[in-house]
């Protein structure tokens, strides 16, 4: 079975920049459409956790939770229609997009889109990484929000920025225990970040607090230090961190550390997903420190495609609070090109916004710097570590394909498959092009992975239907 439909605005991803998008257009009479393939709007920050995860006072546990439930509320109160659990696979310019989900596969069509697609989580490689037991930290995240689930009975919590010390906090409130924090930054570059962070004091506090409770439960808190190493058998038994310098390379010259656990939640900050922006044309940038490739897009929210908008963190890492207000900018931007608001209105009703916007933006950039990894941290991946777990691709055969003459990022995907699995190089994409940035001159000159549909897997059955081999048209026999 498919459907087709028509819309004025489709909204595609409904965390916190998507369902705020909707909600102010909708606002000004456009008919919108939030797409996700969650259950229900939040993201990853504003998880909608199961409605029986309530403790006995009836709060929940995660304190983000009321920022979400009232994001939800004001969309269960609004004109914007929600389809949820569905998948987006394909998309066209002229904006035609495609969605597979629990009525199978359905057409959409609409006179704009705005694209709110988020990110995916970076892991630098490095041995033994990918054992059973070893997750990134946002999916520990998800465990811990969604599932009030702890990633293992002694978790080790790795890598940089503030979502480093966040897992930790949330796994000693949940009850685990933390074997090791272990951060790649040192004291000073957080100190150098503080007087940024200082717009936000709420949240600085917050971040305060989690350190406070990281020492006063009693675990090894490491300051510029990496895992450089993950051991175990069936699964993780123990990991090895070192020193770094101030590159991020490890010291070999000093003795490692060992720490036992059954679990390692590791991340190095975050990557803008921005295969749809791409597919739909829109011209990219690349930014380290707003986390690689984006789309370009003027202070309204407008890419180069007419009627096309992106907001949040596929923008550009900055995190939820900013991803709130540049998500109703770029509403308000698509109702003014819909001619449903007046300019004065516009101007108006926007002055305030961008004034928080830019607020927001100060804290979040500078978290994002403190999640930027440095170049030396790829001393971790060993040559015979793997880099495309998809594909089994290991560092050696990566740089074997550069030595054979690879000019780009998409040549050593065609000679090594890195990139070819179910993932399509979300979680070796960005170590790859790194690697190959190291020989080629710089990420620019790599380029990035070429965006191909489908954008997640569906099943083959649903795209071909049910049909015999009769069924299949032949052509006639040419003739002479």
């Amino acid at each position: 079975m498919t459907a087709q439909h028509w819309t004025d605005l489709l909204v595609l991803g409904a965390g916190p920049a998507g369902a705020s998008a909707a909600l102010a257009a909708a606002e000004h009479g456009m008919d919108v459409v939030l797409l996700d393939e969650a259950a229900d709007a939040g993201g990853q920050v504003f998880r909608a956790p199961p409605k029986s995860f309530v403790v006995a006072n009836g709060k929940r546990i995660d304190p983000d939770f009321h920022i979400g439930a009232s994001l939800r509320d004001r969309l269960a109160a609004s004109r914007v229609r929600k389809v949820f659990e569905r998948r987006v696979w394909f998309v066209a310019p002229g904006f035609k997009v495609s969605t597979f989900g629990p009525e199978g596969l359905e057409f959409w069509t609409a006179k704009s889109v705005v694209v709110a697609s988020g990110t995916y989580e970076r892991v630098v490689p490095m041995p033994g990484w990918t054992l059973p037991g070893v997750i990134g930290l946002g999916a520990a995240t998800i465990l811990l929000k969604s599932q009030q689930a702890l990633p293992g009975e002694t978790t080790v919590v790795a890598g940089c920025g503030p979502l480093v010390a966040a897992v930790a906090v949330g796994i000693l409130k949940a009850g685990g225990k933390v074997g090791a924090v272990i951060d790649a930054a040192s004291p000073g570059d957080w100190a150098r970040a503080l007087p940024s962070m200082a717009v936000r004091p709420d949240l600085l506090l917050r971040g305060l607090g989690w350190v406070g409770r990281i020492r006063l439960a009693g675990v090894p808190l490491l300051f510029r230090h990496a895992v450089v190493e993950v051991r175990g058998g069936d699964s993780v038994t123990e990991i090895m961190a070192r020193p770094v310098d101030n590159q991020w390379r490890p010291r070999w010259d000093v003795p490692a550390r060992a720490f036992q656990c059954d679990a390692l939640a590791i991340g190095h900050g975050l990557v803008p997903a921005v295969e749809l922006t791409r597919l739909l044309g829109a011209e990219h940038e690349f930014a380290a420190e707003r986390g690689g490739w984006v789309p370009k897009v003027d202070e309204d929210c407008r890419t180069s495609e007419p009627c096309l908008y992106a907001a949040g963190d596929c923008t550009g890492i900055s995190g939820a609070a900013p991803a709130l207000l540049q998500g109703r900018l770029a509403g308000l931007t698509a109702a003014l090109d819909d001619d449903r608001m007046a300019p004065e209105a516009f101007a108006q009703e926007t002055s305030a916004l961008r004034r928080k916007l830019q607020r927001a933006r100060t804290f979040g950039a500078a978290s994002a710097r403190l999640m930027t990894p440095s170049p030396g941290l790829l001393d971790t991946v060993t040559p015979d570590t793997v880099v495309c777990r998809c594909e089994d691709v290991t560092r050696r055969e990566i740089e074997a394909a550069f030595e054979a003459g690879a000019a780009d990022l998409n040549q050593v995907k065609a000679w090594t498959r890195c990139g070819m699995g179910p993932c399509q190089g979300r979680m070796c994409g960005d170590t790859a092009a790194a690697l190959a940035a190291l020989r080629l001159g710089g990420r620019e000159a790599v380029g990035p992975w070429t965006a191909r549909t489908p954008i997640r897997p569906v099943p083959m059955e649903t795209l071909i239907g049910e049909y015999d081999y009769e069924d299949i048209p032949k052509p006639a026999p040419a003739r002479r």
